[in-house]
């Protein structure tokens, strides 16, 4: 790892990429689009390709960790040779594990994801709902090895709100994103901090109705929804005014239904890219 902290690694990533973050996504309609079979050597022949089609083109791949695990330990074999593999092109990977539990099973989870395991990568998603600091086995790892984490704060799918919406202007989400930037400040940093949020962009309505003002958040957020979900460029740069050069912003269908064709998965990130940075 590098001396830098995730937050400021990843910084550099977009200042010299673009936002663009791929969905590594091989669910079952993506590999038989790709005429591949729905087993583990799929799962490969499809990460694979978004490796060498999209690596170089956006500034951190996602993998989606259900769809290599459904395949047992073949499928999760796969997922540590695509966590090699980034590492030695030095490629930001963001593992969307959505991880969270409490006591030694969050430790547990803290070391196989942010210590020295090999599914260990660059940062992973977590899940904040038996309490913020019930993440902090998390947290620890993560600054101790220079790694990150991106913490569930407001998503878009229709079910969230019954707890992220909750108690409207002192909401969950609100107090979500007030803890993490708490989290930041104690660390120290150059451009933004290793404590991230996970913040759909399609969420512009109801940061506005909890009163969540995010132009002050100090760390990376990850934004899902752009592209295939229906989100714009245009609405990304609403919904994040004053922090835009802190957005991952992620696409999976829009670029990987390109696929298997290298050539057209390069241009289709490259598209992406354009659209994002044109705003």
């Amino acid at each position: 790892m590098s001396s830098l902290g995730f937050g400021d690694r990843l910084a550099d990533a977009i200042e010299a990429k673009g936002p663009l973050c791929i969905g590594i996504d091989p669910h079952v309609q993506l590999l038989e689009q790709w005429g591949l079979p729905l087993n583990a050597n799929g799962v490969r022949a499809f990460a694979e390709a978004v490796l060498e089609g999209c690596g170089d083109h956006a500034a951190a791949l996602k993998p989606q960790v259900a769809f290599f695990e459904q395949y047992g330990s073949a499928g999760m074999a796969v997922l540590e040779d695509v966590i090699a593999e980034a590492k030695r092109r030095n490629i930001i990977i963001v593992a969307d594990a959505k991880r969270g539990d409490i006591g030694s099973t969050m430790k547990a989870y803290s070391d196989a994801w942010l210590g020295e395991s090999p599914l260990a990568t660059d940062s992973v998603t977590l899940s904040p709902y038996l309490g913020f600091e019930s993440l902090r086995p998390a947290f620890d790892a993560a600054h101790s090895k220079g790694r990150g984490t991106f913490v569930l704060a407001l998503t878009s799918n229709p079910e969230g709100k019954s707890v992220q919406h909750i108690g409207g202007a002192q909401s969950v989400a609100a107090n979500i994103v007030d803890a993490a930037c708490e989290e930041n400040a104690r660390q120290e940093w150059s451009a933004m901090g290793s404590c991230g949020l996970v913040v759909g962009a399609t969420v512009a309505d109801a940061l506005e109705k909890l009163k969540i003002d995010l132009s002050s958040f100090n760390g990376p957020i990850l934004a899902p929804g752009y592209g295939a979900q229906g989100a714009t460029a245009a609405d990304l740069y609403r919904v994040f005014a004053g922090i835009e050069n802190q957005v991952l912003v992620n696409s999976s269908r829009g670029v990987l239904s390109h696929g298997p064709n290298l050539q057209k998965l390069a241009e289709a990130c490259d598209m992406s890219r354009e659209d994002l940075l044109n705003r």
